[in-house]
């Protein structure tokens, strides 16, 4: 599947804030958007007023650039939340939290997003007993998640065992730190996730 395989930083200037999409690296003196807060581009001056429509685009390509997704496989998630009983807006929020690359970015196993999707492709992840290599499948309440026993023997594994007291894990998931080993409890609420863009306006851009 495609993916975007460009400087990451540049995704944030060009969203015109940070997405913190490089981990600690957003947090350092070392982050571009605080380096270079102007957008991309040798003839980047002032951010220009965006129309109703650029702003409802804007919104749509942080959500994208914040989970790691191509447009079309964005769009196939909306239009699942779409199509389901609820609202829209909700139903987005918890499909895109109900990833796998997303859950091991939760956990702490991984810095961020796109860390823990290699982590994912990699094979490191086993998902109910069974090794996955699929980023994007959703987990459901009661899932299992550990990892490959050969993948314990890692240094990356030992640094994020070390590492893993400090990092907080949502209500919904239960981790147990010692064994890194976590389960699904329930599926999140909408009011359980600190989004970085505004939902609705997504929503109204695939819906025009």
């Amino acid at each position: 599947m495609a993916r975007y395989t460009g400087p990451i930083c540049r995704l944030c200037r060009r969203s015109g804030e940070k997405l913190f999409l490089k981990g600690a690296r957003c947090f350092t003196p070392k982050c571009a958007e605080d380096k270079r807060p102007k957008p991309p581009g040798m003839a980047a001056g002032r951010r220009r007023k965006l129309s109703e429509r650029g702003t409802h685009l804007r919104e749509k390509q942080k959500a994208r650039y914040t989970y790691g997704m191509m447009e079309r496989q964005f769009k196939h998630s909306f239009l699942i939340a779409e199509s389901m009983p609820g609202v829209t807006t909700d139903n987005l929020l918890v499909i895109l939290e109900r990833r796998l690359d997303n859950i091991i970015y939760r956990l702490g196993f991984a810095d961020s997003r796109s860390q823990a999707r290699q982590l994912v492709q990699h094979g490191h992840i086993i998902l109910n007993d069974r090794k996955t290599n699929i980023p994007s499948v959703l987990v459901k309440a009661g899932d299992k998640i550990s990892w490959r026993e050969g993948s314990k023997k890692t240094e990356y594994y030992k640094t994020a065992l070390a590492g893993i007291e400090a990092k907080i894990t949502p209500g919904w998931l239960s981790l147990d730190k010692a064994n890194m080993t976590a389960q699904v409890l329930s599926l999140p609420a909408p009011t359980d996730i600190e989004a970085l863009f505004d939902v609705k306006a997504i929503v109204e851009y695939y819906s025009r």
